[in-house]
């Protein structure tokens, strides 16, 4: 009993001194935004109650009963004063599930709600469920649009990873008690969906991304747009979805692009967070980069800065999946302070800061691709000759 009791007191002290740890400014960054040193969420900040049998007469050695083993891709928002993220969480067992974490400023000192979330489920079961987004919409709902996995009814027999994704919607007031809706009705897979938070032509609309496969985007153009009449039975006819966002050979996205969080409404447009995905010797390499759409139009693309936003630098490169930036998760506050929550590697959750000045600036001031190695010698003889100019001038 004394050992129970002097590791159970190691424990908390341990994961009490993980969450409180103070988070601050890494570096001096790049002048778009500023990477914070820690990441915000891990699977060691799960309660110590989700993962322990904490009664010694049934777990007498105190041993992890329910592991987990990452906390990422978070959906994000602003909930009654406080910084919210709806989690993906994942076990030892593959299973990922929703769970609320909350912080007073943003940047640390994130805590897991008691419980996870309890998604109610259809008529057909999903295996796994994971990466939500959170949109306040202006009909009153909170809703969380998020992929739905099963297994593909028609793998041959012995395959057992092939998978069909769809996209699942469910709403709250509070984000405890959840409502299930039927899924996405689509022509095709869809793993990465994305509600605007506005009634457009007085309909729902969607970000979308059509793909033939469960990974691969195969014929699928990109980041696509529909709009739909009901939420509560969502169906995109034939015809009604298209690509507002494509995907380009040699470019950060050629194999496949997605909408990341709902886009932020600026006095210059809608600012858009995706992430594009090509492939490498390593493997599949995911950044994420901005674009922005017209303030009375945002499925018409104003302006994309060329390469990437943001990419894995040092300890993110590394982890479940390496290699891998994702952002399905953002928050604007009043005073234009701009949080980007964005996952590195399938295991961690961190932020970075910066301002709805300073994203739109560099949308619209940052030179687009040019798609060939010569088109980006002349951007950077442009920039070389003003740069010259003006320091001549001074």
């Amino acid at each position: 009993m004394d050992n129970f009791k002097i590791r159970l007191a190691r424990l908390r002290e341990e994961h009490e001194a993980l969450i409180t740890q103070h988070n601050h400014i890494a570096g001096t960054g790049n002048g778009i935004f500023d990477r914070y040193t820690y990441p915000v969420l891990t699977g060691a900040h799960a309660p110590l109650e989700w993962r322990y049998d904490l009664n010694p007469a049934t777990n007498p050695h105190l041993m992890e009963r329910f592991g987990i083993n990452a906390a990422f891709n978070a959906g994000a928002m602003k909930f009654n004063g406080k910084y919210v993220l709806a989690v993906r969480v994942e076990g030892y067992d593959r299973k990922s599930f929703f769970a609320i974490a909350e912080s007073q400023n943003g940047v640390d000192n994130f805590r897991f709600r008691d419980y996870p979330v309890t998604m109610p489920e259809t008529e057909d079961p999903d295996t796994n469920v994971y990466d939500m987004r959170l949109t306040r919409h202006e009909d009153g709902w909170i809703y969380g649009v998020f992929c739905s996995e099963r297994k593909d009814p028609k793998a041959a027999p012995g395959d057992l990873s092939s998978a069909v994704a769809a996209a699942g919607i469910a709403r709250t007031h509070d984000l405890v008690t959840w409502e299930r809706l039927p899924d996405l009705v689509s022509g095709s897979q869809q793993r990465n969906v994305v509600l605007h938070p506005e009634f457009v032509n007085g309909m729902y609309a969607l970000y979308t991304r059509p793909q033939d496969g469960f990974i691969d985007a195969g014929s699928g153009g990109g980041i696509g747009w529909a709009l739909v009449k009901d939420i509560t039975r969502a169906v995109i006819a034939p015809g009604d979805e298209k690509i507002i966002n494509f995907r380009h050979y040699h470019t950060i996205k050629e194999m496949k692009n997605g909408e990341g969080p709902h886009p932020i409404r600026t006095p210059a447009g809608w600012l858009h967070l995706a992430h594009g995905v090509r492939g490498c010797a390593a493997g599949l390499r995911y950044v994420l980069y901005l674009y922005m759409t017209a303030p009375d139009d945002p499925a018409r693309v104003i302006a994309e800065p060329g390469g990437y936003f943001m990419a894995p630098v040092d300890e993110e490169r590394f982890g479940d999946v390496s290699n891998v930036l994702f952002s399905n998760g953002w928050i604007a506050d009043d005073d234009g302070t701009v949080y980007i929550y964005y996952a590195s590697s399938d295991t961690r959750m961190h932020v970075a800061v910066s301002s709805v000045d300073r994203l739109t600036d560099y949308c619209m001031n940052t030179p687009a691709d040019g798609f060939r190695s010569a088109a980006s010698v002349k951007t950077l003889h442009s920039i070389i000759a003003r740069n010259r100019e003006y320091l001549a001038g001074k």
